[in-house]
C-alpha cells in the first residue's frame, strides 16, 4: 500500500539475490550434509521447518541492505532542524519519507505516535517527499519552515489534525506553530527537498509511504505491528 510515482527501484538485484541466495544456499546443503549429518536428516529438518528457507533469506535481505545503507546512514538519520520526534539518545532511528497528501502516510500517522508513546529510546526522522501535488510541495515547504523554527512538530501535529489538505487547513497549521502560512525562497530548504529525492531513488523508493529502521526498508503502510517488530528487530541489532 503507497502512493505510487515512477521512481524505479534499485534495490530489486540486491532482494532478489538475496532470495535466490537463500535457495541455493538450501540446495547446497542437501548436497553436503550426506557427508555431515546425513541427507535424510536435512530433508526432514527443511520439510518439518520451512520457516528455515524464509528466515535465511529474511537474513539475506537484511545484509544486502545493510550494505546499501551503510553509505548513506548518517544522511538518513540526521534530521533537518527539529523535523524528529522521540529520543534525544535514540538506540533505534526510524527514518520515514512522507507527503502530506498521501492517504496512506495519513493512515500510519498514529502508528508511528503510539510507537512513539511505548518505546522511550526511539526518534523518528521526519524527511519530505512532496511527490503527489503542489498542495504537497506547499505543506512541505511550509514545514520545513517550522521546522527551522524549532515548531515542526506543532506543525505536524495541527495539519494532520485539520483534516485534509487545504491552503485554508495549511494556513491554520501554520498559524497553530507561529510561522507563516506562505513559504518564502529558501536554498537551504530547497536542498532538503531535493536531498529527500536522492535519497529515495536510492533507497528505489516508488512511493509514499518509505520507512527505512535498522537494517530494513518498508516502501509501504505496513501498520502498527508491522512497525513495532521492524523497531523491536532493529533494537536487537543495536
Amino acid at each position: 500500500m503507497t502512493e505510487t510515482t515512477t521512481t524505479k527501484p534499485s534495490f530489486a538485484p540486491a532482494l532478489l539475490s538475496g532470495i535466490v541466495g537463500a535457495v541455493l544456499g538450501g540446495a547446497l546443503v542437501l548436497v553436503a550434509a550426506p557427508k555431515l549429518v546425513g541427507e535424510r536428516i536435512v530433508r526432514s529438518a527443511l520439510t518439518d521447518h520451512p520457516e528455515l528457507l524464509m528466515e535465511g533469506g529474511e537474513a539475506l535481505r537484511s545484509q544486502q541492505f545493510a550494505q546499501s545503507l551503510a553509505p548513506i546512514r548518517a544522511s538518513l538519520e540526521k534530521p533537518y532542524f527539529s523535523s524528529w520526534k522521540g529520543s534525544a539518545q535514540p538506540k533505534v532511528v526510524m527514518t520515514y519519507f512522507y507527503d502530506y497528501a498521501c492517504g496512506y502516510c495519513r493512515q500510519s500517522n498514529p502508528d508511528i505516535e503510539r510507537l512513539l508513546k511505548e518505546n522511550s529510546d526511539l526518534r523518528v526522522v521526519y524527511r519530505e517527499w512532496p511527490i503527489l501535488s503542489q498542495a504537497s510541495e506547499y505543506a512541505a515547504r511550509v514545514s520545513l519552515e517550522a521546522s527551522k523554527a524549532g515548531r515542526f512538530a506543532q506543525y505536524h501535529d495541527a495539519l494532520y489534525a485539520a483534516g485534509q489538505l487545504t491552503p485554508e487547513n495549511i494556513a491554520a497549521a501554520a498559524k497553530a506553530a507561529g510561522v507563516a502560512p506562505m513559504p518564502t525562497a529558501d536554498p537551504g530548504v530547497d536542498a532538503e527537498i531535493r536531498g529527500n529525492y536522492a535519497m529515495a531513488q536510492q533507497l528505489g523508493a516508488t512511493g509514499t509511504p518509505l520507512f527505512v529502521i535498522g537494517n530494513q526498508v518498508h516502501n509501504a503502510a505496513i501498520g502498527y505491528d508491522g512497525l513495532k517488530k521492524a523497531v523491536e528487530e532493529a533494537r536487537k541489532r543495536s
